[in-house]
């Protein structure tokens, strides 16, 4: 049956006050403090990007933007959080790439989707990865490691924080690209992995810089390439991956910020401009770049596109190495 003219605008009605409503609150956003869930602990290099970001994007925004750390099942329970909260722009995630894009591969996410559940925001951080070696192996570069795994098949290993990480992923790239196998011994954590390398139980690592520098600089690990696209200011004389013969070796560790779906595109973008503007500060650029890291920033299209491309790219790694939790 259907309803009469005056049911009809009055229903009208009720959705333009909702539709105006809604507008007015995306016009005035943000209008109380906002959330910012990270999906690890106090300390390490995700949190340190938050923190980073949150205090100059509250001042911007004009309200403070909370830091509220989260960790726990590599990943899933800050990203749950933010996948289930209110899309209003007032729950938002800062996320490590590698649980992102490389442990849904690994991992049964259980009850969110990497890339259906969130709105990219923007990225924050990059932090490429060095290869490096112990000093004692007849090894000086990219090529050398090469032609060393080729010629004794098994013989190097290599140290990562656990099954699934980054680390591993990233050498099982190499191995795939090389034709090279180097066999895999997994801790738990990059502090155990260290700990075996510099005292000579392992062979080698891919990892972040920061736990590098130290001991690249006190002659205690030979640092062969950086998988980034240029070479850091803090290693001037490591060749790039792509320099010494490698150029689709590029992996680096990225921290991004999401929303939930659906949130709206005005409130996203105003978020991502304002992060925008942040990092192209001095300022900023040179807090990254302590944390051994860039601050490469990515809008929210170029974020999505790239969420996208290296959770493919990571997923045909692991399936390849026959990767897995254990």
């Amino acid at each position: 049956m259907a309803l009469p003219r005056f049911a009809l605008r009055a229903c009208a009605a009720v959705i333009a006050l909702a539709a105006a409503g809604a507008a007015h609150a995306q016009q005035n956003f943000p209008d109380r403090p906002i959330s910012l869930i990270v999906s690890a602990a106090p300390g390490g290099t995700t949190d340190i990007a938050a923190r980073l970001i949150a205090q100059p994007l509250g001042a911007a925004l004009g309200q403070s933007v909370v830091v509220e750390n989260k960790p726990g099942a590599s990943g899933g329970i800050a990203a749950q959080a933010v996948a289930r909260a209110k899309p209003d722009g007032y729950t938002l995630l800062l996320q490590y790439s590698g649980f992102q894009v490389i442990t849904p591969h690994v991992t049964p996410t259980g009850g969110w989707d990497p890339i259906k559940d969130f709105a990219p925001v923007a990225n924050v951080l990059s932090a490429p990865q060095v290869v490096v070696v112990r000093p004692d192996l007849p090894i000086k570069s990219l090529k050398e490691l090469v032609d060393y795994a080729k010629a004794n098949p098994n013989k190097l290993n290599y140290a990562s924080s656990g099954n699934g990480s980054l680390q591993q992923v990233a050498t099982e790239l190499l191995n795939q690209m090389a034709g090279t196998q180097i066999t895999h011994i997994p801790y738990k954590g990059t502090g155990p992995a260290l700990n075996d390398l510099l005292g000579g139980a392992v062979d080698m690592t891919i990892t972040t810089p920061p736990p590098l520098l130290g001991q690249i600089a006190a002659g205690k690990l030979r640092a062969l390439a950086v998988t980034g696209k240029a070479r850091l200011d803090s290693l001037p004389n490591v060749p790039t991956a792509a320099e010494a013969g490698y150029p689709d070796l590029i992996v680096s560790s990225w921290f991004a910020m999401y929303a939930p779906k659906d949130t709206p595109p005005a409130v996203v973008n105003k978020i991502a401009g304002e992060i925008q503007k942040i990092m192209a500060t001095e300022e900023f650029r040179k807090k990254a770049a302590e944390q051994g890291a860039e601050a490469i920033y990515m809008g929210p299209k170029e974020l999505g596109d790239y969420t996208k491309a290296e959770y493919e790219r990571w997923g045909k790694v692991v399936k390849a190495a026959n990767i897995t939790a254990n």
